[in-house]
C-alpha cells in the first residue's frame, strides 16, 4: 500500500487548524445533526492507542435530569474554587466564564477504562497510565474533527470525578477524565479566550527543544 502524500496546502490548512482549535464556551444553541455527531465519534476512535486497547468510553448526555445534575456539581466545585482565591485573583477568577453549560446544545462525557482485556496488556506494565492517555489523544482527535467541520468544543474540569460517574451511571471500573460542550460557537477565535481576557499568555520558551 502506498502511503499518500500530503501536499504544501494540505499542511498549512492543517497549521490553520491546530491555530482555530478553541476551547469554546459561547455557544449557538442550534443542534447539531446526528450523522455530524456520529462522523465526530468515528473520527475519534482513529486515534492512536496503546496495545490497540481503544480504551476511551465516549457518553451522550441527553437527560435534563442528568444536565442539571453536572451543572450543580460545576457550580459547587467553581464556588470552592473561587473560595480558595484571594485579593485581585479572586475578582479575575470570577469574572471568566469557565464553562458552556447552559448553552452548548450536546454534552459528551468521556471516560477511560484504565484496564481493558482489549489489548491484551500490551505496553502497559511499566506504564499504565497510557491507557489514560491514549483516552486524551481521542478526545483530542474528536476536538481537531470537531473544528474541522465548524464547531466548538469545551472541555469542563471545574467537575468532581466520583460524582459526575455517579450521575452518569459509570460502569465502576471507568475513570472520568472529560465533560465535553459541543455545538456551533457563537464566535470563533486564533486565540484563547484566556488569553484575550488577560489571565495568561502562551509562554515562547515552550516552543523550544530541551536538549540533554
Amino acid at each position: 500500500m502506498t502511503c499518500p502524500v500530503f501536499p504544501t496546502d494540505f499542511r498549512d490548512t492543517l497549521d490553520r487548524l491546530f491555530l482555530w482549535r478553541r476551547d469554546v464556551r459561547h455557544f449557538r444553541p442550534d443542534p447539531v445533526a446526528e450523522a455530524t455527531l456520529d462522523g465526530l465519534l468515528a473520527t475519534a476512535c482513529l486515534a492512536p492507542s496503546v496495545g490497540l486497547s481503544e480504551p476511551w468510553r465516549f457518553m451522550r448526555v441527553d437527560r435534563p435530569d442528568r444536565r442539571a445534575a453536572v451543572r450543580a456539581d460545576f457550580a459547587r466545585c467553581n464556588a470552592e474554587a473561587l473560595a480558595a482565591r484571594t485579593g485581585d485573583d479572586s475578582g479575575r477568577y470570577a469574572a471568566l466564564k469557565l464553562a458552556g453549560l447552559d448553552q452548548a446544545p450536546h454534552h459528551v462525557a468521556v471516560f477511560c477504562d484504565a484496564d481493558p482485556r482489549q489489548g491484551r496488556g500490551l505496553g502497559r506494565m511499566t506504564m499504565p497510565e497510557t491507557t489514560v492517555w491514549s483516552a486524551v489523544m481521542a478526545i483530542h482527535t474528536f476536538w481537531l474533527a470537531a473544528t474541522a467541520a465548524g464547531l466548538g468544543v469545551g472541555w469542563v474540569s471545574i467537575l468532581d470525578p466520583d460524582r459526575i460517574a455517579r450521575i452518569l451511571d459509570a460502569d465502576p471500573d471507568w475513570t472520568f477524565l472529560a465533560y465535553l460542550c459541543v455545538g456551533y460557537p457563537q464566535e470563533h477565535a486564533d486565540t484563547p479566550e484566556l488569553e484575550r481576557q488577560g489571565w495568561e499568555r502562551r509562554d515562547p520558551h515552550r516552543r523550544g527543544w530541551i536538549i540533554r
